[in-house]
């Protein structure tokens, strides 16, 4: 399930294609924030229960990562996942405040998902996400587990978020919430894209889940 050629969805929705630019930058971001913490790539795959080759395709980008593993990521360097986000040239950019022009993007190309952040940047206790899901889209196929919570509102299109091996098919106008140590994971099955809103919290003492 690649979720591309999505032909179905909203006129506006943002389209995933492959953008090897975006995979390029990518990969040195996991690479800088990997050397600036004075980490091995054996260090990295220790901590996220990734393979030493997938870090190593990551920052060489020969490999896309699915948003599971930009979370492992994420905890494991001790950065927001929004430093993963495509960097904005808009000049409207305020420390609290995110205008509809100047949102991050994260292009997740092998997952069919677009993430965009609604929060600034820089590190705080939740972050807040629009998710547009084309056809076929998912988390990745591996359940996730950390601390915090997870929240989230469909605004369109339907989602089916797993929760401890148990699906939930979740359509326009319903939400959830959860404690991100239940293993969770999510797709969108459907032959339309889905957008939904979704909230993370977190917390400075996150360490991926066994």
């Amino acid at each position: 399930m690649d979720g591309r050629g999505d032909t179905n969805g909203p006129k506006d929705a943002p389209v995933v294609e492959a953008d090897d630019a975006v995979d390029q930058r990518l990969g040195e971001t996991v690479r800088l924030l990997r050397q600036r913490a004075g980490l091995s790539i054996q260090d990295v795959a220790t901590r996220t229960g990734l393979s030493n080759g997938m870090i190593s395709q990551l920052e060489r980008a020969r490999a896309m990562p699915s948003i599971r593993t930009l979370r492992l990521l994420s905890i494991a360097l001790d950065v927001p996942i929004s430093y993963f986000f495509d960097t904005t040239d808009s000049a409207d950019v305020q420390r609290y405040i995110v205008r509809k022009n100047s949102r991050r993007l994260l292009r997740l190309t092998a997952s069919g998902v677009v993430k965009e952040a609604l929060t600034p940047e820089g590190k705080g206790q939740l972050e807040l996400y629009e998710l547009t899901l084309n056809p076929g889209a998912s988390s990745g196929t591996d359940f996730l587990q950390h601390t915090g919570e997870k929240a989230g509102y469909v605004l369109s299109g339907s989602l089916r978020l797993w929760l401890d091996n148990q699906a939930h098919v979740l359509e326009a106008g319903d939400s959830f919430r959860f404690p991100s140590i239940v293993p969770h994971m999510f797709d969108n099955p459907t032959q339309q894209a889905a957008r939904v809103i979704w909230v993370t919290t977190l917390r400075q003492t996150d360490s991926p889940a066994g």
